[in-house]
């Protein structure tokens, strides 16, 4: 599955509970972004964890 944000090829590794909006999958650099919002829970994939990590 791929970033939900446009312009965006990475794999997603999260999904983002957004309270007024739909919830959306998108990769860990968007996750840190985007999750830093109020109300935002990060939802990480169970399998997604080499993702999260930086190289």
């Amino acid at each position: 599955m791929r970033c939900s944000e446009d312009g965006c090829d990475r794999d997603a590794a999260v999904e983002l509970h957004i309270p007024w909006a739909e919830n959306r999958v998108v990769c860990a650099p968007h996750a840190r972004v985007l999750g830093r919002q109020d109300g935002v829970v990060a939802d990480p994939f169970p399998d997604s964890g080499a993702d999260l990590l930086d190289e």
